[in-house]
């Protein structure tokens, strides 16, 4: 019989697996808290539980852990974490740190099956989702490195390598361990899910979850440009997404967050500009630009300083909060795939 890893089970998870075996459902809060709030390895150091109990949850049992393979630091203080997952497959992290806050990028699939025309992940296909305890682990291994020199990670962002929506049955247990307050005590208000348009997953996230942020990757406004550059586009055409994100069940005064990334001469027009607030003037928003990352194999170039702030100017004027994201990482891989990539080859 395989053992169990109980980083893939959340704290209701845990109390069933552990009434199944004739024990106490408290014993699942103090293990669930030895191993998110003390980060223990091993069965020997939960102290507070029986010696008897340990060699049983040993025998049945177990609790991974990610140790990163290869870390790099840029000059602005992103760091990428390459993660070697144990059957021969890597997944990627980034640790940006924003205004005195440190903000985790994790991942959730080896590569992606949206194939979105701009995106590096994209080129590596589909290999598998990754489970709810790699998800997690992701959080565990840089929040260790990141204590060591006196700081938190405060916010998390499922934005890296794969589709978030696409494996909604290990995502949503993974993010209901980041805020339980038994477990990694984030508050909803401070984790992100993006999503490339997947419209039935939303509605699920939304069901399900209905606290935490959302982020939709639009990146055109147009139908037949987003079918062009996002395959998932011809499935959920942006009439039918953007009423996703209307009935998305937002909390409070919190608002759904438009990633655009921003392709020269492809998306970045005036044009475009005054067609995405037409888009998306009827839902609570906030809108990031991202002028593109080009990397080798891909056609699209960045857009130029002067459409990048035209664009930007454009919906300042009209009262749209935007943000005009910096290229983090630049002297280091931290584009989604790049240290995968490199590291392959």
């Amino acid at each position: 019989m395989s053992k169990t890893d109980l980083k893939n089970l959340t704290l209701p998870a845990l109390e069933h697996f552990l009434q199944g075996q004739g024990k106490e459902r408290f014993r699942a809060t103090q293990i669930f808290k030895w191993i998110y709030q003390h980060d223990a390895r091993t069965f020997e150091e939960m102290t507070n539980i029986s010696k008897d109990l340990r060699a049983e949850l040993a025998a049945t049992a177990f609790i991974s852990a990610l140790v990163p393979e290869a870390v790099e630091k840029g000059s602005d203080g992103t760091c990428k974490y390459l993660f070697n997952l144990g059957d021969g497959h890597a997944v990627e992290s980034v640790l940006i740190p924003i205004e005195g806050r440190n903000t985790l990028c994790i991942s959730s699939q080896v590569g992606c099956a949206m194939a979105c025309g701009f995106c590096l992940t994209g080129t590596f296909k589909l290999t598998r989702n990754l489970t709810t305890a790699e998800i997690v682990n992701q959080i565990m291994a840089v929040r260790q490195d990141v204590r060591e020199g006196g700081e938190e990670i405060r916010n998390i962002v499922m934005m890296g390598m794969g589709e978030p929506m696409h494996n909604l049955d290990n995502v949503i247990p993974a993010i209901q361990i980041m805020i339980d307050g038994n477990g990694l005590q984030l508050s909803n208000r401070r984790v992100t899910v993006s999503t490339c348009g997947l419209v039935p997953e939303m509605e699920r996230l939304g069901r399900e979850i209905p606290n935490v942020n959302l982020a939709v990757s639009l990146n055109a406004t147009t139908d037949e440009l987003r079918n062009r550059i996002m395959p998932v586009n011809r499935k959920y055409p942006l009439k039918e997404l953007l009423r996703a994100c209307r009935e998305f069940p937002l909390p409070g005064r919190r608002k759904v967050t438009f990633e655009y990334v921003m392709l020269g001469g492809i998306n970045d027009s005036l044009e475009d500009a005054k067609r995405l607030l037409r888009l998306i003037s009827d839902i609570p928003n906030k809108v990031n630009l991202i002028p593109f990352n080009e990397h080798e194999g891909c056609d699209f170039k960045a857009p130029t300083q002067a459409a990048i702030d035209t664009f930007h100017s454009y919906l300042i004027d009209r009262h749209v909060t935007v943000i005009t994201r910096d290229s983090r990482g630049s002297d280091i891989s931290a584009a989604c795939g790049q240290l995968k990539g490199r590291l392959q080859k």
